[in-house]
């Protein structure tokens, strides 16, 4: 996998909370899919997941069609921790038991971090048996003055994350 993924494109400084960053990433989904690489089809945001009655939402979604299996992306916006893992691993177990077909191969994790220990993921991985990656993203770490104001505000991205307008 690579690593790290650069997202300088959306526009966001360092403090970018995760709904900020996956709204952004949606609104910016060609370059998004430029940056992950050839093959990627995105399926959706917030995808729910019902697993014994109780919902729960996958980040992002994408299918990859020269893999021929989904692609479940889990975005936090802090440093990685081990049980990070233990959520993105449950999605998979999930989308391989609900979404994908006999046709398809096992789904494929991404965790998407602010930052990360290499070692601490290394152990984090090692006896997984599941396709796991764990991977840093890069935002721009000043924006330029002739930008600030053009961008929504945290209120503004909130409002429209709750489907309703400023």
């Amino acid at each position: 996998m690579k690593d790290p993924y650069r997202f300088d494109f959306l526009g966001l400084t360092d403090e970018a909370q995760e709904r900020a960053i996956e709204l952004t990433l949606v609104q910016h989904v060609t370059q998004f899919l430029l940056e992950l690489g050839a093959g990627f089809a995105f399926v959706g945001r917030q995808v729910l997941i019902d697993v014994g009655g109780d919902e729960f939402f996958i980040d992002l979604l994408f299918y990859h069609l020269k893999l021929r299996c989904y692609v479940v992306i889990e975005l936090k916006a802090g440093k990685f921790k081990p049980e990070h893992l233990g959520q993105l691993s449950f999605y998979l177990t999930a989308v391989d038991a609900q979404v994908k077909s006999e046709q398809d191969n096992p789904t494929i994790g991404l965790l998407l971090c602010k930052s990360k220990n290499k070692v601490v993921a290394e152990y984090a991985l090692r006896d997984n048996a599941q396709p796991l990656g764990i991977a840093e993203y890069k935002l721009l770490e000043t924006l330029p003055e002739s930008l600030q104001s053009s961008l929504p505000t945290i209120e503004q991205i909130e409002y429209e994350l709750e489907g309703r307008e400023v």
